[in-house]
């Protein structure tokens, strides 16, 4: 049985000051928002239908045992900032402050330097030109981060809108794709493919491991804001299960429906959503051109949701470690009016909008290849982060037994470990694959040209990748050692005659 680690005075203060605004619906429409990214459609596509295949074996394999963990210990642990939470009882405050830092570093630079980016492109393409390093461009970018920012900042109760508006939306878009598909095929004939070309390869799949492992997650990501639900005991399960099989089915069948309308050669890693829904709204005749900028804004729209509800979760959680003294406590501060986190996403927006001006201004607009390299192991670290919240979910069980688990993983205790020790693997494997690409691929005797993939040679990207690490790792401990003063002002430890509440029981650490 794990020890009490009492609740800090900070922590019992701001959490006065959360609303329970989140029902089971806004919970499900919340995380298909945060699950259903299109940025990576046309990366996945991109690799053809050997693309497609690995995206249906990780949604077996991986998303399935990975719901199924979450389900569990996102209904029985229902602490504000879930996942910190989480990784803070299983192993101390320390560890729990490298994951939050790690889990949240992610979100302004993707936003920065990613998603502003892809909108971008597709505007330029599409509805009006945006000439790069312009103006226009800053502004636009600019207007895309701070938007995503203040649906973060704005109260749950009203904010919550714009991501369950991005789910809807998101089944609209894919959904009207997929029936034009349909009808172009009618009309057209399909490009096609061969049953051989399903065929999973080794060099596809250490290439695609990152990408179709950053898609597939976000089930614990509504859990940033437990407390704000009405009723997570119930809901949690369900939102997990019903957003998964949603969110799988919106992610694999718009891939299906790009290879089987373009050839290899025509789908670009960015544009190949884009390419397709411009290929296949040729059937709608001269309406074509006005229905290519409906999807197109819909498209940016549905991007700048995906940064939003990542940024609404993600921002929580750190904030939520800074109310218990494993970051400064400066960030762990809610607005009394809003119920949110405002500090932690200002200094989002502002880490966002630094990342994003430096990748145009001084990185060929994102184009420079020392730029890729950074923000590609960016925004690994969520990958990564995962090292400790899946093996923290698993030993939960084991030192605190006597919380409440209103839904367990099939299976038993064997099940469990099992399972968790599976998501756990892949996530190792996809970030070794991230952090050191090409070294599997040399391993297993495939051929890999590192200067000609990523720009640079792989000495060089090493050096940038555990740099960018090692950055992260120290901003989390300097955090966490500037976390002292908050921790030393605990509440009173809680009387042991009165039986704690639901999910109470810590391991205690500094």
């Amino acid at each position: 049985m794990a020890t009490v680690a009492p609740e800090t005075t900070l922590a019992i203060s701001e959490k006065r000051k959360l609303k329970k605004s989140l029902r089971r619906v806004d919970m499900f429409l919340f995380t298909v928002c945060a699950f259903v990214g299109l940025d990576t459609l046309g990366t996945v596509a991109a690799n053809g239908p050997e693309g497609f295949t690995w995206a249906i074996v990780l949604a077996v394999f991986f998303v399935v045992p990975y719901a199924l963990l979450m389900a569990e210990v996102g209904s029985a642990f229902r602490q504000e900032g879930g996942p910190y939470e989480w990784v803070k009882r299983a192993f101390g405050r320390r560890q729990g402050a490298i994951a939050a830092v790690m889990y949240w570093v992610t979100n302004p630079l993707w936003i920065g330097g990613s998603l502003a980016f892809i909108a971008t492109e597709a505007w330029d393409a599409n509805v009006f030109s945006i000439s790069a390093g312009s103006l226009g461009d800053y502004l636009f970018k600019f207007a895309f981060i701070w938007l995503s920012i203040s649906v973060a900042i704005i109260s749950l109760r009203r904010g919550k809108w714009i991501p369950n508006v991005g789910a809807i939306m998101r089944v609209l878009v894919l959904g009207f794709f997929t029936i034009t598909v349909v009808i172009y095929a009618f009309e057209n004939g399909v490009d096609g493919f061969g049953l051989s070309e399903l065929s999973p390869t080794g060099a596809v799949f250490f290439a695609l491991v990152p990408v179709l492992l950053f898609n597939y997650v976000g089930f614990e990501l509504q859990n940033g804001a437990a407390e704000e639900m009405e009723n997570p005991k119930r809901d949690v399960p369900v939102s997990v299960a019903r957003s998964a099989v949603a969110g799988v089915l919106l992610y694999t069948i718009p891939i299906f429906g790009i290879i089987l309308v373009l050839p290899n050669e025509a789908v670009t890693g960015i544009g190949g959503f884009i390419d397709a829904v411009t290929t296949t709204f040729s059937v709608y005749g001269g309406a074509a051109d006005a229905l290519l900028v409906l999807m197109t804004i819909g498209f940016v729209l549905t991007l700048l949701t995906s940064g939003a509800v990542w940024m609404i979760g993600g921002d929580r959680i750190l904030a939520v470690a800074a109310q218990d003294g494993a970051f400064p406590g400066y960030y762990g501060v809610f607005s009394e009016r809003l119920g949110t986190p405002v500090r932690v996403n200002v200094m989002s927006g502002v880490v966002s909008t630094l990342f994003m001006v430096a990748a145009v201004g001084l990185f060929d607009s994102g184009a420079d290849s020392t730029f890729a390299v950074v923000l590609t192991i960016a925004i690994s670290t969520t990958l990564i982060s995962y090292l400790w919240i899946f093996p923290a979910a698993v030993r939960l069980r084991r030192i605190a037994p006597e919380v409440e688990r209103p839904y367990t993983f099939p299976g038993g205790p064997a099940s469990l470990y099992a399972g968790g020790a599976l998501v756990t693997a892949w996530i190792a494997l996809g970030t070794w694959a991230a952090v050191f690409p090409g070294t599997l691929e040399r391993l297993f005797g495939l051929e890999y040209d590192f200067v000609d993939t990523w720009g640079v040679s792989q000495g060089r990207y090493i050096a940038l990748s555990l740099g960018t690490l090692a950055a992260v790792v120290v901003i989390a401990l300097v955090g966490h050692a500037l976390g002292r003063g908050v921790r030393e002002q605990a509440a009173p430890p809680a009387d042991p005659a009165i039986p704690p509440a639901d999910g109470e029981r810590v391991t205690a650490g500094l």
